[in-house]
């Protein structure tokens, strides 16, 4: 960047201050080897983390290590949303205690009631985490302290947060689904669902006596032959392998 604002207290400011220089910013840091690995080689999430940091008030470096990007989605590590909502001046308090088996977020907006949040270890059974290798196994009490933070300051402080996700209950979410193509089941439920084509009318047994009178004159004056008529009548009417032998018959009469 070609301007860079320096301060005899508080050192420079890398802070773009126009897009050119956002751009140029992130495409420099994405070529460092001490950026987080979801940014490494990709200025695009890095210009992203820095406009979500602006908008809640990280500079750009700090945005840079509280915002993950799982699953595509950006999202806000727990340490960075309790230090978020105590900065802020609609909080009053934030408390957080475990008793081994549930973590307890109480939480107070100024001017409002106290809220409670709280995770279970039943809670994480239910929804399916209780045992899941990670966190979830080698870290369960701070498991459950995220879990119930994050429940408690995304009900209460959701404009502090400007919506962000917290990024350890996200990483127990399954991927989202790719949205831009439609899919509906295995490859064999998808072949039973196309729409099949529609069937061809059939000849009845007095209809295809006459047609055999004409199919065999025109045979008999070398003007066509058996293979061509059932080539022909098939695309327009459904011809069972009996009648496709007749008209084969009417050649072998012919010779």
């Amino acid at each position: 960047m070609t301007d860079i604002a320096v301060s005899p207290s508080k050192g420079f400011s890398l802070t773009p201050q126009s897009l050119d220089e956002a751009m140029r910013f992130a495409d420099i840091l994405s070529k460092s080897s001490i950026v987080p690995k979801d940014f490494n080689g990709n200025p695009g999430n890095i210009l992203v983390a820095i406009q979500w940091g602006l908008e809640l008030g990280l500079q750009p470096m700090q945005a840079m290590q509280n915002i993950a990007v799982i699953n595509g989605r950006p999202a806000l590590w727990g340490d960075a949303v309790i230090a978020l909502v105590r900065g802020s001046p609609l909080c009053e308090f934030i408390y957080e205690t475990d008793d081994g088996t549930t973590a307890t977020c109480r939480v107070k907006r100024r001017g409002e009631d106290e809220q409670v949040r709280t995770f279970s270890m039943e809670d994480a059974k239910t929804a399916g985490l209780m045992g899941k290798s990670g966190p979830w196994t080698q870290h369960p009490k701070r498991m459950r302290q995220m879990r119930a933070r994050a429940f408690a300051l995304r009900d209460v402080f959701p404009d502090v947060l400007r919506g962000m996700p917290v990024a350890e209950e996200v990483q127990d979410m399954a991927p989202e689904r790719d949205m831009g193509t439609v899919r509906t089941g295995q490859p064999a439920e998808r072949k039973s669902l196309e729409k099949q084509p529609e069937a061809l009318p059939s000849y009845d047994d007095t209809e295809f006596a006459t047609k055999l009178v004409d199919w065999k004159d025109l045979i008999e004056g070398g003007k066509t032959t058996a293979d061509r008529i059932i080539k022909m009548s098939a695309s327009k009417v459904g011809l069972t392998e009996e009648q496709k032998q007749a008209i084969r018959d009417l050649e072998v009469s012919d010779a």
